[in-house]
């Protein structure tokens, strides 16, 4: 009898050992595996000087039209700001056109509305492209953006590149009363 109780065990010692790992090993693809959505964000720099600013995009997959609100928030102004300056990373390989391009007073959107423009701030927008393929693009209101309680938002309208990434924009700006442009923040786009 304890014979026999013995090799019972053994077998089904055998059998756990058997059968688990292969249960575990399958199990995956019986499982339809689905995109999992992180709520990180990633940063280049993450020295003191450096100020994450927010956006928003309607499309982050490759290839499709694509607009991205860049806001500057009451709190990302000092000062009343005569220019604002918007480089482009060198890997956003998008073909940019002035007329997709514009600058307006936003309303930030949340769980109850939608983000919207609900004023277009008139201004002269200027699109640079330096020897290295540096890309910016510099906004002249025709007034200062006064430094009060509105939001603004830089709006492009554009086709995102080819390639997936993190692309992170940089943004100046020029108060009143200076002669250079200020470090205003920063913005990292997602395309999947």
């Amino acid at each position: 009898m304890l014979k026999q109780t013995k090799k019972v065990a053994l077998n089904s010692q055998i059998l756990k050992f058997l059968l688990i790992p292969t249960i575990l090993l399958s199990t995956p693809f019986f499982y339809k595996s689905q995109e999992a959505k992180a709520g990180l964000e990633f940063q280049w720099d993450q020295d003191s000087g450096f100020r994450r600013l927010k956006w928003l995009q309607k499309q982050n997959q490759k290839r499709l039209r694509n607009t991205i609100y860049f806001f500057l928030r009451p709190a990302d102004r000092q000062t009343e700001l005569l220019k604002i300056n918007l480089t482009i990373p060198k890997p956003f390989k998008s073909p940019l056109n002035k007329e997709k391009i514009s600058f307006c007073k936003v309303r930030i959107g949340g769980f109850e509305n939608r983000t919207k423009c609900l004023e277009d701030i008139p201004a002269d927008i200027e699109i640079n492209t330096d020897e290295s393929s540096l890309r910016s693009i510099n906004i002249y209101p025709y007034k200062p953006i006064p430094n009060d309680k509105e939001s603004y938002a830089i709006v492009l309208k554009v086709f995102n590149p080819n390639k997936t990434g993190l692309f992170q924009f940089h943004s100046y700006g020029q108060y009143k009363g200076e002669s250079v442009s200020s470090y205003l923040g920063s913005w990292t786009i997602v395309i999947d």
